[in-house]
């Protein structure tokens, strides 16, 4: 005998009342409920059914007899001779989940009301109720329940619409960001991603922000790539563009995105709020390209070397051909290119314009940071220029200055050429000069080496003169050849700028003349060559001698004024 109480589940026990033979016993604690089992047949059964009724004229009640099916089960299987399915009758009983269904209910509903992404998940919800009310249900009990729930509260699966684009016709535009190394230093970039919608061509780019001057930037590389201007772009509602959001489709734009717009003559089209699905597209490109090009993260000295890179990546796309594309991608860029509009006669200057004054230091401020200018613009009015990699300062006739652009805060962005006729005339703030402090850490050995040379053959102020001298070279010449230069002056003795300007004009004639040598004057110098006598360096020690004497002539000058004023 079976023992009913103070048990839970289901047994089947065998009855003779049942022509199946089979009745299913649910007993809960002290009560018990019995229920006949929904008789089920196979698909060979039905047509043994249908065939004894319909070809061999046997009723349904010899049928009966005979089979020993129910007779509700023989009409059932005259209806259709299809495969059986079971259909559940009643919901499944799950007990288990009866004192949370409340609970649950009210963290769905108050889910309507939080960020897309910070809304309860199936599994979540499993972990609270298990922490916070000792649920000991099974996970997939609760993700069944919440699966139901949502279906009922109209917050399952979106159907969507396959569509179709005309070539050159539409691009969807979008950022992600992804881990990169550049010059040993990790960062987070900002990939700015543009995908057209025929031929499914993508443009990948890293910038360092998603400032308005980067997303220029990154419209203009994406043109040059493509070749033109696709017709009309795609975009969220980012902020670089729209200004404010209006009712349905309008927007306020920015004043400045609606130049843009206009300088390349392409149509803005901006999507719900909340409907990141309207440009699928380029979403599936941010994570493709991530998951693909960006994976081991990429180690580069420059952001220009990781763009490089990107760039033949996305070329390296031309072969691939997607699901249900006749043609590869390349091939499909090449046919919707005829399509795109052409590209302007000058790009536009993807930058912010502001107007500045540089200070007493010859520093002007952007973003909390301050660039050096030439000292004789201090106090000027001047207008600074800033691009997503450089800070360019002009006076409207000239660039007087070019930095590479700071995203720290407070911080001083020297450049030491600018602070040089200033040290020319004060020698002796050099030894706490910033910018040339900064310059040491890191410029040829060779400087400080003819650096000392100087100040052991001259005084200390006339040494420091003479180099800063040489080191406004570096306004004309490259540093390359000014370290050649040095490194020569050493071997020959030579202790003044005019020794040394003269030996770097020397090496770049000679590497000009090396540049714009015919291939036919290159070979015969080189089969010429081993007979070539070493090429004698100018005497140039005679203008240590000169300097001597002119040390000695202002060493005699200084004695007599003293005399004199005894």
């Amino acid at each position: 005998m079976v023992p009913f109480d103070h048990c839970r589940g289901r047994v089947k026990v065998p009855h003779p009342g049942a022509r199946s033979g089979i009745l299913k016993v649910l007993f809960i604690g002290s009560s018990t409920q019995v229920y006949r089992r929904k008789e089920m047949i196979i698909v060979e059964k039905k047509e043994e059914i249908r065939r004894a009724y319909y070809i061999d004229g046997k009723s349904i009640r010899q049928i009966h007899r005979e089979t020993g099916h129910h007779r509700h089960t023989i009409r059932k299987a005259l209806e259709d001779g299809m495969k059986p399915e079971y259909q559940r009758s009643t919901p499944h009983f799950r007990p288990v989940m009866a004192p949370v269904k409340v609970i649950i209910d009210q963290w769905l509903e108050k889910d309507k009301t939080q960020p897309p992404k910070q809304r309860h998940t199936a599994k979540r919800i499993h972990d609270r109720l298990k922490t916070e009310y000792g649920f000991d249900g099974a996970e997939s009990t609760v993700r069944h329940y919440v699966a139901q729930r949502r279906r009922e509260m109209g917050n399952g699966n979106d159907v969507f619409i396959p569509l179709i684009y005309a070539p050159g016709q539409m691009a969807q535009v979008d950022f992600g960001e992804a881990e990169v190394i550049i010059s040993g230093e990790q960062l987070t970039a900002q990939i700015f991603c543009l995908r057209m919608c025929y031929s499914k061509q993508g443009f990948v780019m890293a910038l360092p922000n998603q400032s308005q001057e980067a997303f220029f930037e990154g419209h203009v590389r994406a043109f040059d790539f493509l070749g033109g201007v696709p017709r009309q772009l795609v975009y969220d509602n980012l902020k670089t563009a729209v200004n404010k959001v209006l009712q349905g489709r309008d927007r306020e734009e920015q004043v400045s995105f609606v130049a843009f717009r206009s300088h390349y003559l392409f149509e803005s089209r901006f999507c719900t709020p909340a409907q990141a699905h309207e440009k699928g597209l380029v979403e599936g490109l941010v994570g493709y390209s991530r998951r693909n090009f960006l994976v081991p993260i990429p180690e580069e000295a420059t952001w220009d070397d990781l763009n490089s890179y990107l760039w033949e990546k996305c070329k390296a796309e031309g072969p691939r051909r997607l699901r249900g594309m006749q043609a590869t991608i390349g091939e499909a860029l090449a046919l919707e290119q005829h399509k795109l509009l052409p590209l302007p006669s000058r790009p536009f200057p993807c930058c912010r314009l502001h107007p500045v004054q540089a200070n007493g230091f010859g520093l002007v401020t952007f973003q909390t940071n301050r660039y050096s200018v030439p000292a004789h613009h201090a106090y000027e009015a001047i207008w600074l220029r800033a691009f997503s990699d450089r800070v360019e300062i002009t006076n409207g006739r000239k660039i007087l200055a070019v930095h590479t652009r700071c995203y720290d805060r407070e911080q001083d962005i020297l450049n030491p050429l600018h602070y040089l006729p200033l040290l020319e005339r004060r020698p002796g703030a050099w030894d706490n000069a910033k910018p040339i402090q900064e310059w040491r850490q890191n410029w040829p050995k060779v400087y400080d080496l003819y650096l000392a040379a100087l100040q052991e053959h001259l005084t200390a102020s006339h040494a420091t003169r003479e180099f800063v001298r040489i080191l406004r070279l570096h306004e004309d010449y490259s540093e390359a050849i000014i370290t050649q230069a040095l490194e020569k002056a050493l071997e020959c003795h030579c202790y003044s700028m005019d020794g040394v300007k003269q030996l770097v004009m020397g090496l770049k004639e000679s590497l000009e003349s090396d540049t714009t040598a015919s291939p036919m004057a290159e070979a015969s110098i080189a089969v010429s060559v081993v007979s070539v006598e070493p090429v004698a360096w100018p005497e140039v020690g005679q203008f240590d001698r000169l300097l001597q004497c002119n040390a000695e002539a202002e060493r005699n000058a200084e004695a007599n004024a003293e005399g004199s004023e005894s």
